[in-house]
């Protein structure tokens, strides 16, 4: 740095010295910056957490839920629902939930690339309106199952004790883990 010099000839030192103060000014702000970084570290790797489960819980139980309730559940209830109005509302509660499966697949599906690169900690573009619907959709769905459906599946299969027990076993053979055997 050089000095500035007055109109007299005289030297300013306080030029040069400025010079330090905005370099301390710099140096603070960007380590005041660099102080926020624990938790915005920590943050990214819960979302890379986050991201992660996300991926497992579609893969492992989200989709084998829909499975079950589809290929087990809902056939037994109708199957077992006596003709008439308790049949009939009984199958538009199954097509209603069937179609809100499908719909959150659906949705699922659009999110999955981004939930993905999130999970292996790259940048990526969620669509914030599609996961708030997703959750949405989600949260609207088992309350309508809970609420609505299960109580009157219940209602349905505890009329035959076999009805429940077929379920049950129907259930447990699709998740049982399959044994190789000797012959």
């Amino acid at each position: 740095m050089t000095a500035n010099h007055t109109h007299e000839g005289q030297v300013h030192l306080e030029s040069p010295l400025e010079g330090f103060s905005k370099c301390h000014a710099s140096i603070l702000s960007q380590l005041q910056a660099f102080a926020d970084l624990p938790a915005l570290v920590a943050a990214a790797d819960r979302a890379q957490t986050i991201a992660a489960d996300t991926l497992v819980l579609f893969q492992d139980s989200v989709y084998g839920h829909h499975e079950d309730e589809e290929t087990d559940l809902f056939p037994a209830v109708l199957r077992s629902a006596h003709q008439g109005e308790e049949f009939d509302r009984a199958q538009l509660m199954v097509e209603r939930l069937a179609a809100e499966h499908r719909a959150m697949e659906t949705l699922w599906k659009k999110l999955q690339p981004a939930v993905k690169a999130a999970a292996r900690g790259k940048r990526c573009d969620l669509d914030v309106a599609a996961v708030e619907e997703l959750v949405r959709a989600y949260v609207a769905h088992a309350r309508f199952e809970e609420q609505q459906f299960l109580p009157l599946a219940r209602e349905i299969l505890v009329r035959n004790g076999n009805h429940m027990l077929a379920l049950g076993v129907a259930l447990h053979l699709r998740h049982a883990p399959s044994i190789s055997g000797y012959i």
